[in-house]
């Protein structure tokens, strides 16, 4: 038990925010998203439960990885989140960064309302189960991605 979730969080370091895909068929899980919707901090939350867990980050300038579209959809778990909720948690992280969030199209609603409905049809295309981490805690959201799981 301890050696497989060692090997489970390292893989998930390995595959963290869309590196290795080519590792993809070996993933337990791949969790899928736009930035900011707790991914990695979800994804190694799972790996600590034993799962390897791969997060594929979803942006409209950058095509998903193929590999993403050639695994089992029901190992790929969609997140989602409130648009008004991802701009304040945006705005935060930049500005704790020392940026100004005015300056960049990250926080700009529509582009954020665009980020999602981009998110939301890739999610679509892939036939995949999607949770909303609004206002959830991690915790939260990882329980039922467990329970999903074990069903």
């Amino acid at each position: 038990e301890y050696f497989k979730r060692v090997k489970a969080v390292e893989f998930t370091i390995n595959c963290d925010d869309g590196s290795n895909t080519n590792l993809l068929p070996e993933a337990d899980i791949v969790l899928i998203g736009v930035s900011r919707t707790c991914k990695t901090p979800l994804s190694m939350y799972l790996a600590h439960k034993g799962l390897k867990t791969a997060n594929i980050p979803l942006i409209p300038s950058l095509a998903p990885p193929e590999e993403l579209f050639k695994i089992d959809s029901s190992r790929i778990i969609g997140l989602t989140i409130d648009a008004e909720n991802l701009v304040d948690i945006r705005v935060k992280r930049l500005s704790m960064l020392g940026l100004d969030p005015g300056e960049s199209d990250y926080t700009e609603k529509s582009k954020v309302y665009d980020e999602l409905q981009y998110a939301q049809t890739i999610m679509s295309s892939l036939g995949v189960r999607v949770f909303n981490v609004t206002d959830r805690a991690l915790e939260e959201t990882a329980q039922e991605i467990l329970a999903y799981f074990r069903r």
